[in-house]
């Protein structure tokens, strides 16, 4: 094991967040904080290590990230097995997001996902759900944002596909940004755009 070797690689990904990847980052704050500021939700999805850090990013909006201030609306899409078993069952594992998007989404809210395949059957089905029912999408994903990214309204993707670089930068991506919306809402600081 080349410990050094992946640590540079680690920056090197670090590296190119910070020279093209802002801008994307600012926009994504500011719909999440709109969205939240006009009483909406976050809803979250994701499989295998993408779907803990999909709990993850739930977690931060519900409970609190850095700042203390009130709850926000968020709902993680794969932490209720029976919800995923039956409709698993009854529909196939392709539409296990998919059916939740259409139960508990609304226009308004925001559908984020992360995939470092970025082909994922169930993932697919979902965002075309969202994108019938108005709902906004934003992604962190691997493979060049593979056959999910024409789905997608903001995405922030990369040429690799390993889960664990993948799963690595979508959390930090997504530390950030949470630490600029907890500070637009609890500071006042976003403009709504409607």
């Amino acid at each position: 094991m080349d410990y050094q070797k992946e640590i540079y690689n680690r920056v090197d990904i670090l590296q190119d967040v910070n020279n093209t990847k802002i801008k994307q980052m600012e926009q994504i704050a500011e719909i999440l904080t709109n969205t939240l500021k006009n009483g909406n939700k976050i809803l979250t999805a994701g499989n295998g290590g993408s779907a803990a850090n999909a709990q993850h990013i739930t977690g931060d909006v519900v409970g609190r990230y850095k700042i203390e201030r009130e709850a926000f609306a968020g709902v993680t899409l794969s932490v209720d097995p029976s919800v995923m078993t039956a409709t698993g069952n009854d529909y196939g594992y392709e539409e296990v997001f998919a059916r939740q998007v259409e139960g508990i989404g609304n226009k308004g809210d925001v559908f984020i996902i992360m995939s470092s395949s970025a082909g994922s059957a169930n993932l697919l089905q979902a965002l075309k759900k969202a994108k019938e029912m108005d709902i906004y999408t934003v992604a962190v994903l691997g493979n060049n944002g593979g056959l999910l990214k024409e789905w997608i309204d903001q995405c922030i993707d990369f040429p690799f596909k390993d889960s664990d670089l993948v799963e690595e930068i979508a959390m930090s991506i997504f530390h950030m940004i949470l630490t600029q919306v907890e500070e637009n809402l609890v500071n006042n600081k976003s403009v709504l755009q409607d």
